[in-house]
């Protein structure tokens, strides 16, 4: 037997005592995560048959502990992130659903083109929702240990989704993250926000185009949405422009973020005064709205004026890069009017 053998067998065997163990741990661990759900009050063919489906997924763990290596900016990242086949698509299903997105805007004071928009970055138009089975994902995140209080509050959630009938077990399906659905909702955000839009008994975000879209209005609306102005705009600094009027970077968490956007929150006719323009260089709006001054990179790169709905989109995803493209493909979205 060659030396470069034994290594390989060597290491091999290694691998499958490791996995063996992790394997016989999370066994284990699905026992404790059934008493607890017992002792929570969920009925026991319940967790069986929930449970029973758990498996230990490694790429689960990979993609949680992935991270992206290529440094983005704006100039990379959104049009990799809004191309020009997603506006047009955008744009399409928007005039497709107008009547529908028009209905739910006067239920829920949510313009349609943010329906659309959210929608077709959270899951390409419904396309792509992800093929994670949703309580193996969360066990296995809780299991890492890492962050577990919260993916066992994912998991509680979860059950409750199964157990009020929303989705069959054998369909519920979602991100490595347990995302899920057209909305790609956390289980939590589901029991919070979701919408039985068509009034058929389920609140169903997978297959249901109703339901999905009211239940992204329904979010917006309830974290304090207001249907009178749009997300915020692109502007041009002056030369010499001093960052400390800039909203401050680094927060950590979305409390601290708020506080800091009130900190930086101005008129815009104080904007105005302090040199601050449209990108094309004529004057801002003259209307009486309040907003910070967002930098998603540094003072060299794009800056925006961010309004309260810009505050909306940061608590549904608190990354300016994110928030940054909604409001992009919202805009392509409604300009030039459909």
């Amino acid at each position: 037997m060659t030396k470069t053998l034994k290594v390989i067998l060597t290491s091999l065997c290694f691998s499958a005592s490791v996995n063996a163990t992790t394997q016989a741990d999370f066994d284990k661990y699905v026992q404790k995560l059934k008493s607890e759900a017992l002792a929570k009050g969920y009925e026991q063919s319940l967790v069986e048959s929930a449970f029973a489906t758990a498996k230990f997924k490694k790429k689960v763990i990979k993609a949680d502990k992935t991270q992206p290596e290529i440094v983005e900016t704006l100039e990379t990242y959104l049009p990799k992130r809004v191309p020009d086949w997603k506006i047009k698509r955008a744009r399409k299903l928007y005039k497709e659903n107008k009547e529908l997105l028009d209905q739910i805007e006067r239920d829920f004071g949510v313009q349609g083109r943010f329906i659309i928009a959210l929608w077709g970055l959270e899951s390409s138009f419904g396309r792509v929702q992800g093929g994670y089975p949703v309580i193996s994902a969360l066990v296995t995140l809780a299991f890492d240990g890492r962050r577990e209080a919260l993916y066992k509050r994912q998991l509680w959630a979860a059950l409750d989704i199964l157990r009020d009938g929303h989705i069959g077990l054998d369909k519920f399906n979602g991100s490595w993250a347990g995302a899920m659905g057209q909305t790609q909702f956390m289980p939590t955000s589901f029991n919070a926000y979701a919408v039985d839009y068509n009034k058929d008994g389920r609140k169903d975000i997978w297959t249901t185009k109703e339901d999905a879209f009211a239940s992204i209005a329904n979010y917006l609306k309830s974290v304090g949405w207001n249907n009178n102005l749009t997300w915020g705009r692109q502007v041009k600094l002056p030369d010499g422009f001093s960052e400390n009027y800039v909203l401050k970077r680094g927060t950590k968490n979305h409390s601290q973020w708020l506080e800091f956007f009130a900190n930086s929150e101005r008129s815009l006719a104080d904007w105005q005064t302090l040199g601050v323009r449209r990108t094309d260089g004529t004057d801002l709006p003259n209307v009486s709205i309040s907003a910070a001054l967002v930098m998603p990179d540094d003072i060299n790169g794009r800056m925006y004026l961010a309004y309260d709905n810009y505050k909306a989109l940061m608590n549904w995803n608190r990354s300016y890069y994110f928030v940054t493209s909604v409001g992009y493909l919202s805009d392509r979205i409604g300009y030039p009017k459909i």
